[in-house]
């Protein structure tokens, strides 16, 4: 049964107050990618955007300490075994038993998303919002951070992967990509999630199918 269309959109966030940051740990990465993260946490307290984050090191250390330094409000989502295996905190910090509750948290307590350049983590919890997306659990605005042109492949497979009908009508336009940081306020303040993405409804918990069929 093919999914629904989509009537009733879940709203997208009115006013930005907190934005939920995806990217990588990893120290050893490239300095333009530490620039770009420092850069995006000085925009964040400039405009008064809380940051909700995962950790500690790499690139999300970087954006937080920036907020931090900066005066801002930041947030970290850590599960127990990363916690337990040293994650060094220096800023407000819940303690969550699993991933999947990170997730949870982090999307619940968030206006909108920007993934920096990262490895797996990074792409699961982005393809994970975009997703969620798609099936209207949310409308908020999801933007990609393409520093060093790091997400011009993976925007080339969404194309194809679009081309070839694996991903229907506009929903390849669920996430915005920005080159730079000047790019991203603009962004988020113009994000029009697609009309074509599925109309599902989340709110009726209800398992009677009668009205279905």
């Amino acid at each position: 049964m093919p999914l629904p269309p989509l009537t009733k959109p879940v709203p997208k966030p009115e006013i930005i107050k907190s934005i939920c940051v995806f990217c990588g740990a990893n120290e050893s990465v490239d300095s333009s990618y530490f620039e770009q993260a420092n850069a995006l946490g000085n925009l964040m307290v400039k405009k008064g955007y809380s940051l909700i984050y995962g950790g500690q090191v790499g690139l999300m250390g970087a954006v937080a300490k920036a907020v931090v330094e900066g005066g801002g409000k930041a947030k970290g989502i850590v599960p127990v075994p990363l916690y337990r295996n040293g994650s060094n905190q220096f800023t407000e910090t819940v303690i969550v038993p699993d991933m999947h509750t990170r997730k949870q948290m982090m999307s619940e307590e968030s206006d909108a998303f920007i993934a920096l350049p990262g490895g797996f983590g990074t792409m699961e919890e982005l393809l994970e919002v975009i997703t969620w997306s798609q099936l209207n659990i949310h409308s908020k605005p999801i933007i990609l951070l393409n520093t060093n042109n790091y997400y011009d492949l993976f925007t080339q497979w969404i194309n194809h992967c679009a081309g070839e009908k694996f991903i229907s009508g506009n929903n390849k336009d669920i996430f915005v990509v920005c080159n730079s940081v000047d790019e991203v306020e603009d962004a988020l303040n113009n994000y029009e999630p697609p009309a074509s993405r599925y109309g599902l409804d989340w709110t009726d918990k209800s398992t009677d199918r009668s009205n279905l069929i």
